[in-house]
């Protein structure tokens, strides 16, 4: 397995190429903010071919390198149908008003084959299988991404803006909502093994059991509590 992955632009924006190995097709995701660079050099680097861009949700700063990166390759982009409104307004994802600008270099829109991710299906794309988890909370249409252990490498969890080391992902712009945050945070982390290692949107890598251990929102929704407002985090 390979994994490329490096923070992207003006938000950090964690992204990611994905292959069985250097030399082989490969799936991006989340190619963010000024991250066409750094993805092209990644496939140069490593002999890769792009399938498919997958996105873990429709924030700008995951989504603004979508639409040069697929028309590059001639490849589809995967969204949650909740979220694919944000590629072409992401002003009102943000809560901004229509004609604000927006770091003005963003070109912002779809790219030509736009696919929709469904909750509990499996994408296998490069030789891959990725399934595809619904987790709402910080969008109406997130989603993370996983991959099973093979061999000697432990399962995969491509969290997005879910789930961070020692945090979670903020609640507090529209589409946002705490109560579903925790309930997503439940349903799809707390049921993954303490080896699964995660790997989110923005900051360093980590594992569930460290977080099962010592982020106090996943802690707090184990023990069937509440939760106080995460930290503003990424976008």
């Amino acid at each position: 397995m390979l994994i490329a992955g490096f923070p992207a632009g003006a938000w950090g924006t964690n992204c990611y190429l994905v292959a069985p190995a250097a030399g082989e097709e490969c799936v991006i995701i989340d190619p963010g903010h000024q991250a066409a660079r750094g993805v092209e050099d990644a496939l140069e680097k490593h002999r890769l071919k792009p399938v498919a861009v997958v996105l873990t949700h429709g924030h700008i700063d995951h989504v603004a390198s979508v639409v040069p990166v697929c028309g590059a390759h001639d490849v589809p982009a995967w969204i949650h149908p909740d979220d694919r409104y944000m590629m072409s307004d992401p002003e009102k994802a943000l809560g901004r008003s229509i004609g604000m600008p927006l770091m003005g270099e963003l070109t912002v829109g779809e790219p030509d084959d736009v696919k929709e991710l469904t909750d509990g299906t499996t994408l296998r794309l490069a030789g891959l299988e990725l399934s595809v988890a619904h987790a709402p909370g910080h969008t109406k249409g997130s989603v993370t991404f996983g991959l099973p252990e093979a061999a000697d490498i432990p399962p995969i969890l491509f969290s997005g803006d879910l789930l961070f080391a020692g945090s979670i992902g903020r609640t507090d712009l529209p589409g946002g909502d705490m109560a579903e945050m925790l309930d997503s945070l439940a349903r799809v982390c707390l049921p993954l093994d303490d080896s699964t290692v995660v790997l989110s949107g923005h900051g360093p890598q980590t594992t569930i059991g460290r977080e099962r251990a010592t982020n106090p929102y996943l802690r707090q929704v184990a023990a069937g509590q509440g939760a106080q407002e995460a930290p503003r985090r990424g976008m």
